[in-house]
Formats: structure tokens, sequence, C-alpha cells
């Protein structure tokens, strides 16, 4: 019963993954940071495991956000800023009724919050955030600043850590800064960056940038398509990634569609096994 209440979670927040073309694999790899950190804050495995499944789903809200806004090219203005402000209680009350709410509610309204309260939604400050939305926090903000978005490139990690730092005794407890900028420095992350899920690489879109959805079993010569600009694109193996090559355009609804990220789902599956018992 516990498997099909945590794929349940899953699935809920990929469905709200699968609306912005920007952020595939955010969720899986805000989860995979929040495990790393939590395990090297030296937290249990069954505590780590609970803090990645909140990872997973700390975005939740989202799902209520209108287009015009969560996938605005610009920059948010005050009323739309507003607005996006409320995807934490909106995640908090769409979760309420789930038999695993107490496990990743914390998370789902308290990760945006900061020490120095200037956060929301409520402007909690240091003791009074949980320390599983601390690690998520940390983790989400990581992701934001390693991934692509429709204003930006992405950053080096070693240039996004930099970032992180400068929000230490502000935004961030000193002591968990030190330890993501370890796991960085050894490497200890890479994998997890610029990935959709465990060795499956990003694949941006060269004309306009967003995220094209692979599959672990694609391989060179195969064809993909980008949601944003609608392109046609052939995929050319480069080292473990791929590039993509423009080849024509589409109106095809059918190769437009969003695809939830199964595989994702299924290696998390295995990676909470007795983590909720």
């Amino acid at each position: 019963m516990t498997d099909a209440l945590i794929k349940s979670l899953l699935v809920l927040a990929d469905v709200v993954e699968a609306r912005d073309p920007y952020t595939g694999g955010h969720v899986w790899r805000v989860s995979q940071f929040s495990k790393l950190l939590a395990i090297k804050m030296g937290l249990s495995e069954k505590e780590a495991v609970q803090i990645s499944l909140g990872g997973y789903v700390h975005d939740l809200g989202k799902v209520a956000i209108p287009d015009n806004i969560l996938l605005k090219e610009g920059k948010l203005t005050s009323s739309e800023y507003a607005v996006m402000k409320t995807h934490p209680a909106i995640g908090k009350k769409l979760i309420n009724a789930h038999p695993l709410s107490e496990i990743v509610c914390k998370v789902i309204i308290e990760h945006h919050e900061r020490l120095d309260g200037k956060g929301y939604p409520f402007g909690l400050k240091d003791e009074e955030i949980s320390l599983a939305a601390k690690i998520v926090s940390v983790a989400d903000m990581l992701d934001a600043l390693t991934s692509a978005r429709p204003y930006r490139r992405e950053m080096t990690l070693e240039k996004a850590l930099q970032i992180i730092e400068s929000g230490v005794g502000t935004q961030f407890d000193s002591k968990m800064i030190d330890h993501i900028c370890e796991l960085g420095r050894d490497g200890d992350i890479s994998h997890i960056v610029g990935h959709s899920a465990e060795e499956i690489p990003l694949v941006t879109c060269p004309v306009c940038g967003p995220v094209i959805a692979v599959q672990r079993t694609t391989r060179t010569g195969e064809n993909v398509f980008c949601r944003a600009c609608k392109g046609k694109f052939i995929l050319h193996q480069k080292d473990d990634t791929f590039e993509a090559e423009m080849v024509s355009k589409t109106d095809n609804p059918v190769d437009l569609q969003s695809d939830l990220n199964s595989t994702a789902i299924d290696d998390l599956m295995k990676e909470f096994a007795g983590g909720f018992d």
C-alpha cells in the first residue's frame, strides 16, 4: 500500500512539471540533491529518503498557477509574483488529505522561507523553518541556477555554488552550504546536474532553449520534438549526451505532447523501498 501511495505523489509532481518545457527533470534533480545533502549532514538513510520525497513534490502547488505567469519569459510584475508566491500554500492544501501528507507538507509549505525572515509565505526565521525545508531550499536554488530558463542560459556548477555561498546567513545555513559546496567540489553531484534521471542527460533545444525529453533507451538518429518552438530534431550522440539538429517543424499535437518522467519515478520507487516503514 505504501508503494502505491508514494507513487501517487511522484506522479502528481510530474503532472505539474509536464506543463513547463523548461523544467524537465527539475523535481528529480532537487530530490537527488536533497538526499545527498541530507546524508552529507549526517542524517539517517530513512530521513534522507523522506526528505528526498519532499524534494520531488515541493512544487506541487504550481499546478494552480496560470500559464501566463508560470511560463512567462520575462520578469514577473509585482502582482504576478504575488500569485506565484501562493504555490506553497496551494501545494499544502492539495496534499492535506493524502496519507503521506505529514512527511512532505513542511517541505511544500516552507521551501521558500529564509533564515532572515524575508521568505514566504509566513516569513519564518532560522529555527522556525524545518530542517527538511532548509535542505530542499538549497537543492531548489542549486538546480534553478544550473538549469536553463526562458530568460537565461544555465550557469556552471562553480558559478552557481558561488551565488549560493553569497546567501549564507541570510537565505541559507552556513554549515549546509559548506556541505553542498564540498559535494560540488568532490564531483559527487555532477551526475545529477544536467540530467532528468540517472544516466539520462538533458537535451536542450538549440533554437529556443527548453529541455527536450529523452529516454534511457534513446539512441543516435532518433527524432525528438520541442514543445516550445515546435521544432523536429534528429539526435546525434556526443560523448555521454546528445546534440539536436533541427530538420523541420511540426504542428502535430501527438508529437508535441509532454511525457511523464516515468524512468525517474521507477528509479525512485526502488530507492524509496523501505524508507517509509
